[in-house]
């Protein structure tokens, strides 16, 4: 779980709290992505890099969660959200590793979604998860064939081709993330490394809910309509 940002376009909100733990219906932005594994069986073992305000992170976990099945490294330096995964991977033995941008805001079937992986065409290396954006000037917009295989990706377009955006969710196989580590410097998931797996991408839309909250204006946005999507999610 990638959740070391400082989410400076959300300020004031996020002066005196890390993006990952802002209060969405007076819960912790981070708190909607552990439960949502804890309804799926989750079993792994989870990852959660940090930089800004990381104490309060820290304090999160401690007293909210089993720390066992849980590790917080703390970024001194920022390594970009390509960096943090190259400087984990010796630790990641998995097949299939699951890669969350822990700063949206997301409910999904994750048992569907790594079963699409799991079928995911033989050539294709990662599965990404998109979602339909209203605002797509400020998204990575993804073009893809009959067979929901990534062949274009444009980040932030200016007049952009579509409304399907990257969600920044992936599953990932070993001969992806052995083929990320091998790359010179990535810094940044979807600039250096998304656009080196096209044509090995599967796509797998999200029809539930995804929003990224990065603005006060799309956080005010979730603030409004997750509770009834949240509830209906959780209740079926």
């Amino acid at each position: 779980m990638l959740a070391a940002g400082f989410g400076k376009r959300l300020l004031p909100i996020t002066q005196c709290i890390p993006k990952c733990l802002v209060p969405i219906n007076g819960r912790p932005l981070l708190e909607y992505w552990l439960e949502l594994l804890t309804k799926f069986n989750h079993r792994g073992h989870i990852y959660i890099n940090t930089h800004y305000l990381h104490g309060q992170v820290r304090d999160f976990i401690s007293n909210r969660h089993t720390k066992k099945q849980i590790t917080i490294i703390n970024e001194v330096e920022l390594l970009g959200t390509a960096g943090t995964l190259c400087e984990l991977s010796p630790k990641l033995t998995c097949d299939n590793l699951l890669l969350v941008h822990a700063d949206n805001l997301s409910l999904f079937n994750l048992s569907e979604f790594f079963l699409a992986h799991k079928n995911r065409p033989s050539k294709c290396q990662m599965t990404m998860m998109t979602f339909e954006t209203d605002t797509p000037q400020s998204c990575g917009i993804v073009e893809l064939n009959e067979n929901q295989i990534l062949i274009g990706y444009e980040e932030k377009p200016i007049n952009p081709k579509s409304r399907c955006a990257n969600a920044a969710v992936y599953f990932l196989d070993r001969v992806a993330l052995e083929k990320i580590k091998s790359l010179e410097s990535p810094f940044e998931f979807s600039v250096d490394i998304v656009p080196k797996f096209i044509d090995k991408t599967y796509i797998w839309q999200n029809l539930i809910y995804h929003r990224d909250i990065g603005t006060p204006a799309s956080y005010n946005i979730a603030g409004r309509e997750f509770p009834d999507i949240y509830k209906t999610f959780y209740e079926t």
